[in-house]
């Protein structure tokens, strides 16, 4: 699909659809950015109501802020708060000239992360005839609740763009934020290689590429934590422990230990690694009133919580985490070709401490259907659909809504991408 010059008539979004929070508006802007197409977002995190709260948040407004200008869009309703958004781009990606770019969101609670992700697929399809590489810096928070961290971002989202796309960016945290305690500032920085004009993103797989029990074979752990100096040493043990018991014969590794420095700033990363590349992540921010409970008894609480939930997505099954099928779902709809990601939503079998299920037959049978053509069903996108999360399934609305022809086949499992390019 080339982009077209011609005047759009505005698409119209109801803010309140599936998830109905921000993914909607990030998805929904950064595909209008990259493909010139007017929208109109109404009742914007409609289902956001209570602490959290409806309309834009500060993140969102930084991000639109950023692809107002990167479009020259005309923009009505940008503000905190605003529960009505029009967004009118009219410049594609490939006239944007500058190549170094700085983002400051209003304060540590706007993810860094999540304004990355609303902006970088517009930057993907920016590349000039010279083959001149991007960077970015972006400052605000990097560990905020409802948001990817940044070390899932550096462990698994872009080492699977990587994979998968052939996405390879350079990255680096700067300065660490937090949305509680202490507040101050952080800073990401990012350097990548967009596309060259008129070439379209490709996958690097087969999409029916045969999953076997050696993809459920786990290689190592990977094991970040960021909590205050009195609590490393107990969750260490408290992780190794319930990992050991968990995965046994599986390599342990903690590739990040860090004093967060306050007590209301605790976040653990689990990574999981099979023999055959695939990875699974699961993370816990606690967010709990410590009250008088002692380092010994926090540390098992947050790590019989993050282990059981690593566990329990491995048990699964599925080719990627919960939280990692949803991000790729804007990728898969760009990219020229036909991937399949999927992921059911409970466990398949039994599963054995090292990750290996002890009955592949309920997994042989799921993907035989994703391998045969003639027994793809095409999947009506007028409203979320298909497996997974909500976020999931809200995610895959979203993209077919702005890339019409897109098309999702089997429950959303398997997906033929929109071959975006540009003159």
């Amino acid at each position: 699909m080339e982009h077209s010059t011609k005047a759009k008539k505005p698409l119209q979004l109801d803010g309140r659809t599936g998830e109905g929070g921000g993914q909607l508006v990030r998805i929904a802007c950064a595909l209008a950015a990259v493909t010139s197409q007017p929208i109109q977002i109404d009742h914007v995190r409609g289902n956001r109501q209570g602490h959290r709260g409806g309309g834009l948040k500060a993140q969102h407004v930084s991000a639109v802020q950023w692809l107002v200008e990167a479009t020259g869009a005309e923009v009505d309703g940008l503000a905190v708060g605003s529960h009505k958004l029009e967004f009118k781009p009219s410049l594609p990606p490939t006239a944007l000239k500058s190549r170094n770019f700085k983002i400051v969101a209003a304060n540590s609670a706007s993810s860094t992360l999540l304004i990355f992700q609303a902006i970088f697929p517009f930057l993907l399809f920016a590349g000039n005839e010279s083959g001149d590489p991007i960077e970015l810096e972006i400052d605000g928070g990097t560990n905020v609740s409802f948001s990817l961290s940044y070390e899932y971002l550096d462990q698994v989202l872009l080492p699977t763009l990587q994979d998968k796309f052939g996405i390879t960016v350079e990255r680096q945290l700067k300065k660490r934020a937090w949305a509680v305690g202490t507040q101050s500032r952080g800073c990401i920085w990012l350097r990548f290689q967009p596309l060259p004009p008129a070439q379209s993103l490709k996958p690097r797989e087969l999409w029916n590429k045969p999953v076997t029990a050696e993809d459920f074979k786990l290689k190592k752990i990977d094991v970040s934590i960021l909590v205050p100096s009195a609590l490393r040493e107990p969750l260490q043990n408290a992780l190794a422990n319930n990992l050991n018991q968990l995965f046994p014969d599986v390599d342990i590794g903690f590739v990040v230990t860090e004093d967060s420095s306050h007590d209301a700033q605790m976040y653990t990363l689990l990574v999981a690694h099979s023999q055959t590349g695939l990875r699974w992540g699961r993370d816990y921010m606690y967010d709990k009133a410590r009250k008088k409970k002692t380092p010994e008894a926090l540390s098992a609480e947050i790590s019989r919580k993050v282990c059981r939930d690593l566990f329990e997505e491995i048990s699964i099954r599925g080719v990627v985490d919960e939280y990692l099928q949803d991000q790729l779902i804007v990728f898969q709809a760009l990219a020229d070709g036909r991937t399949s990601f999927p992921r059911s939503t409970e466990p398949a079998g039994a599963s054995t401490g090292s990750g290996v299920t002890d009955d592949l037959d309920d997994l042989d049978r799921s993907f035989k259907d994703l391998k045969l053509e003639n027994r793809m069903r095409r999947d009506k996108t007028h409203e979320p659909f298909g497996e997974g999360s909500t976020h999931t399934t809200t995610a895959r609305w979203v993209v077919s809504e702005l890339l019409p022809t897109v098309q999702w086949f089997n429950k959303g499992t398997i997906c033929d991408g929109a071959a975006v390019s540009f003159p």
